[in-house]
């Protein structure tokens, strides 16, 4: 991620930080700060989603710092005072932003953004049996309701009725199991043949939860098994922050899964970062 999408999508964070949201809310902070991190064209798309009426005052803003910083030389001496003027400045537009909008309803956003962008004014037939896989610039969403409502999205099909039906027993299945795991490293007790028998599950649910549409905790379980494919491979110490972050995101999984009524800000951006610092081993290690 480039300077200026960190630096926006932190000053999200810290705004977001100062409002009381609930799980559907921090579903929907995640989501635009990751469509910011996957915009091939920022610029463009700050400008197109003012024309959006859910985004447009929130986009309004965002498009005020993004030219704040790309065509405004950086003072670095200031940068740190410029940084809580623009979290502060955001919190009322992020506050309004999320008070009209649901996961669904940004769904539908983002997607009127990206054909938009991606399919010019006059018509053209599609032929979409020859359509080549690629992944969809901006972010999947979940439908309204956090738990509930995502196993009857409009976008999963009928063919997928048993999978949706078993998606909350599959996902929260193997969380106890694997918090007992990390209890046990906690202890210096590792078994690597653990390691990868839980690496493996969490891939194969963090594919489930894209399918049905569920983006946060796709990315939480990805997070959790490149993780423990490092320790196994011993590039990753599991010292006690490291078990700290990976709870965190076994605690999202849970309360998002189970559409639990509380603030998990906080469990959410040290997930996060946890994700940034994986990333970044990952990287490393394939130079």
């Amino acid at each position: 991620m480039d300077l200026i999408k960190h630096y926006i999508n932190q000053s999200i964070t810290i705004a977001a930080n100062n409002l009381r949201l609930n799980n559907q809310q921090i579903e929907v902070v995640a989501l635009l700060k990751q469509t910011i991190s996957k915009s091939e064209n920022l610029s463009d798309d700050l400008i197109n989603m003012k024309k959006l009426t859910e985004l447009s005052m929130l986009a309004i803003r965002l498009n005020e710092i993004y030219n704040s910083l790309s065509q405004n030389q950086i003072d670095f001496l200031k940068i740190s005072d410029q940084f809580k003027e623009h979290s502060r400045y955001l919190i009322k537009d992020l506050g309004h932003m999320l008070d009209i909008t649901t996961p669904a309803s940004y769904k539908n956003a983002i997607e009127k953004l990206n054909n938009t962008i991606v399919f010019p004014k006059e018509e053209i037939k599609v032929d979409l049996s020859k359509r080549i896989s690629m992944e969809d610039p901006f972010i999947k969403s979940e439908t309204e309701e956090i738990k509930e409502k995502i196993i009857f999205s409009e976008d999963v099909e009928n063919d997928d009725d048993d999978i949706i039906q078993k998606f909350e027993p599959t996902i929260l299945g193997p969380i106890k199991p694997l918090d007992n795991l990390l209890k046990r490293i906690s202890n210096n007790e590792i078994d690597y043949e653990e390691l990868i028998k839980f690496a493996h599950i969490m891939d194969e649910n963090a594919s489930l939860s894209r399918k049905v549409g569920f983006e946060i905790l796709s990315e939480m379980h990805r997070i959790i098994s490149k993780a423990l494919t490092l320790i196994k491979n011993r590039e990753l110490m599991p010292g006690k922050e490291v078990i700290e972050n990976l709870r965190a995101c076994l605690i999202v999984i849970v309360a998002v899964v189970r559409g639990k009524d509380v603030d998990i800000n906080n469990y959410l951006n040290k997930a996060e970062d946890f994700g940034n610092k994986i990333a970044t081993i990952i990287s490393k290690e394939s130079i």
